[in-house]
């Protein structure tokens, strides 16, 4: 269960004389929850026992520490180029010779400029870029009908879903990517294909896994070549079939290949978990990444369910299909190391505490297994000379083990390799925008209130990608889901924010090219791109929004439900959090610990961080009283309401009314919309300045091209195709050419252009 798995000897004994492995998997999982109590003090204790304080550390060690740590290294990267590692691609690519990997994307580009030109001139044709496959939703099963009831319809969201994407591999186009053998990639596009890696590489650890034959790599990956090490932790409480806890029930048999009868979101756990499961195992068959899972749970659970976990990860090192295994090879689970640690975070003290959602006590040990500070195993943490990359907890739990990427995500999270994607392109560009020579800020830079420079400076923000959830509307929401989706069951929605949760920033400099964390943009003034930057928490429904009151998530503005961290990044958060603990609560301590990172998503990947929550119940929902998105902004709510009931607009329409103001339903078009008209809006109103016309109605100097138009005046076929590039994340995806600039058609909807689309009837130069 372990990387070396040494408890395997001592629990083979111990299950001598039962054969079979269903006992021996129960042995050794009982054998992980004993390790785990001894782990350390706060893993055997109430999350309550976070809030104690050592009392060893004076104010002088406090001031020395933030003098040694007086930079900001979270932007802090490896070049691995001095090592051997690849550069950028030297090959010329052009509008007229793109790479091979895009011949469909351009074939696309042809068919919708032909659809606009054929078309009738009387005809609309401002609808004619949602297009896609016909798809369907079963919603419920019809005894009488012997069948599952469906709607039809189109999602052209951009959103990974389980519903409407039934093969795991993150989308249509990350799937075939990421699928391509090496022996089939051209030699001047490898670079392409392994920007994923090499991202990983220069974010992650600098100690590389022993990789030789025999070693537990080797076991695992059956190859010798480096990947991205991701561990996985995943929360499991809450788990259940219908009332039932899920580890109470049983798992469908391992490599089954019998029809399963239909089953809805909501009945049961366990779909999600094994969708989940079945991503993770096709992250480690690119060939890029090298997954360990740790799921965590209250009590022990049946070995039947650790056998069947460690089956759906064939790809990462997990039990084969036997009618796929070799001949005369071993799938034994008893020997040989294992993908899925099991590990039971609470006793039977606290096991009740864990089952409560509202605790946050699983929240706290997922930060703590992710993190791994030094103060949970030592009290007296030398602030001078700790090192945050040592780990000091049990050598058996695999998150001790050296790591690049950190992902901790609920079991109702989807997880893909386009998210980690998006995530590790994010980070290298966070990276280059801090360490990048930049020239200095014009005035207009300085007072436009969205320009935001990074530097290694202790005072720079210290910014960490972050992720949203979003749920479908489905049968299980209540009808004021529906009358604020307006009956469309094909389009996600978020519920944990609001156009009034973030404001958009422009950040100089922060596109990274390939062979990890370079610059792309050598120099240029106006080159970078626009984020998203969390002004609010996030706020959702109960039970959560409890739990994250006792455990704040690790990221302001972001989740505690699907996170991920770097180890650069985790190094940097470790830093404050074991400041923060020697503090204790003298705040003036405290004060000189730093901020922890706050959280933002680029503009032009937006989709690639909206992660479906599977279930798709939360739509419809009414958050708690005084805990609700928009917070920041309730007394212009209520202003809003009630000019509403003076205009008498919703009158004898309470329904309505209550859709509108109590309820947060949040689509995640309207989510790309309202980031794009806030970040044109702030650079049409620093660009205007003084001259601005007060009379005028909507931009004055520059736009977006794709949103600032009317039905009368249909876009163009080239403005829907950048924008469903930019919706299916393929503006990361493709980097390599969208960031060589040889083709700036896309360059506004991938988030890059910083001063939008001239407004027509400017005549001047900007």
């Amino acid at each position: 269960m372990s990387e070396n798995d040494h408890r395997e000897d001592s629990a083979a004994e111990a299950a001598q004389g039962s054969s079979t492995s269903n006992a021996f998997t129960a042995v050794k999982l009982l054998a992980a929850a004993a390790l785990f109590y001894s782990a350390g003090l706060t893993f055997a204790e109430t999350y309550q026992h976070m809030t104690a304080r050592s009392t060893l550390n004076s104010a002088h060690d406090i001031e020395a520490f933030t003098a040694n740590n007086s930079n900001n290294n979270a932007y802090s990267y490896i070049n691995w180029d001095v090592h051997g590692r690849r550069l950028s691609s030297e090959t010329k690519t052009s509008k007229e010779n793109p790479p091979s990997y895009m011949k469909d994307l351009f074939e696309d580009l042809t068919a919708r400029t032909k659809l606009m030109e054929e078309t009738p001139p009387n005809e609309v044709k401002y609808w004619f870029e949602y297009t896609g496959p016909l798809q369907k939703y079963f919603y419920r099963y019809s005894r009488s009908r012997k069948k599952a009831d469906s709607f039809e319809g189109r999602d052209d969201s951009g959103v990974v879903s389980s519903r409407f994407i039934e093969t795991a591999g993150g989308g249509e186009e990350y799937s075939t990517f990421f699928g391509k053998e090496s022996s089939d990639i051209p030699t001047d596009e490898m670079a392409s294909y392994k920007r994923l890696l090499d991202n990983c590489l220069a974010m992650g650890s600098e100690t590389r896994p022993d990789r030789k034959k025999g070693s537990v790599w080797s076991e695992l990956y059956n190859d010798d070549a480096d990947r991205c090490r991701i561990l996985f932790t995943l929360n499991t409480v809450g788990a259940g079939r219908l009332t039932t806890m899920l580890w109470e029930t049983r798992p469908p048999t391992p490599h089954s290949v019998e029809p399963r009868p239909w089953i809805s979101e909501q009945e049961t756990a366990a779909t999600h978990l094994e969708r989940n499961l079945q991503e993770i195992d096709a992250m480690c068959a690119s060939g890029l990444i090298a997954a360990r899972v740790q799921v965590l749970v209250c009590e022990p659970i049946p070995g039947v369910w650790t056998d069947w976990m460690d089956s759906m990860l064939p790809n990462c090192g997990g039990k084969a299909d036997p009618m796929k295994v070799k001949e005369g090879s071993s799938a034994k689970v008893e020997e040989r190391a294992s993908p899925v640690q099991v590990v039971v975070t609470a006793n039977a003290k606290t096991a009740e505490v864990c089952h409560d959602l509202k605790s946050g006590f699983m929240e706290q040990r997922m930060q703590e297994l992710t993190l791994s500070p030094p103060y949970l195993t030592d009290e007296n943490v030398d602030l001078k000379t700790f090192n945050p990359a040592d780990k000091n907890t049990h050598p058996d739990l695999v998150s001790s083990d050296d790591h690049d990427l950190y992902v901790a995500l609920k079991w109702s999270t989807l997880i893909t390799i386009r998210s980690v994607n998006a995530f590790l392109q994010a980070s290298a560009d966070l990276a280059i925008a801090a360490t990048s020579t930049k020239s200095e800020l014009s005035k207009e830079e300085q007072e436009d209130g969205v320009t935001v420079v990074l530097s290694s400076d202790a005072s720079s923000p210290f910014l960490i990608p972050s992720f949203v959830r979003v749920s479908y509307v489905s049968e299980e929401n209540n009808k004021v889901a529906k009358w604020r989706m307006h009956g469309d069951f094909f389009h996600p929605a978020a519920w944990e924010i609001c156009k009034d949760s973030f404001d958009m920033s422009w950040i100089p400099g922060s596109l990274s090219g390939s062979g990890g964390v370079t610059d792309a943009c050598h120099g240029e003034k106006e080159c970078g791109q626009w984020w998203v930057y969390f002004a609010e928490e996030q706020m959702p429904t109960t039970p959560e929004i409890y739990a994250n009151e006792v455990t704040a998530p690790l990221v302001q503005g972001g989740s505690n439900y699907i996170y991920m961290l770097t180890e650069r990044q985790r190094q940097e958060v470790v830093k404050v959090k074991v400041c923060l603990h020697a503090a204790g609560d003298d705040k003036t301590k405290k004060e000189q610990c730093g901020d922890f990172p706050q959280g933002v998503i680029p503009l032009g990947d937006m989709e690639s961080f909206l992660m479906n929550f599977t279930p798709n119940t939360a739509l419809g929902k009414k958050h708690s009283s005084n805990r609700f998105p928009g917070y920041s902004r309730a007394e212009e709510r209520e202003l809003d309401r009630a000019k509403v009931k003076e205009r008498k607009q919703l009158k004898d329409q309470e329904d309505i009314e209550k859709a509108l103001f109590d309820y947060t339903i949040y689509p995640a078009a309207l989510f790309h919309k309202d980031a794009t008209i806030k970040a044109a809006r702030a650079r049409d109103f620093a660009i205007t300045g003084a001259k601005r016309d007060p009379e005028a109605i909507g931009p004055q100097k520059v736009k977006s091209g794709y949103y600032d138009v009317t039905i009368t005046k249909p876009r163009q076929s080239q403005w829907a195709w950048c924008q469903a590039i930019s919706r299916k994340g393929l503006c990361t995806l493709y980097a390599d050419y969208f960031r060589s600039f040889v083709d700036d058609r896309c360059l506004e909807s991938c988030g890059m252009r910083k001063n939008w689309s001239k407004v027509e009837r400017v005549t001047d130069e900007l």
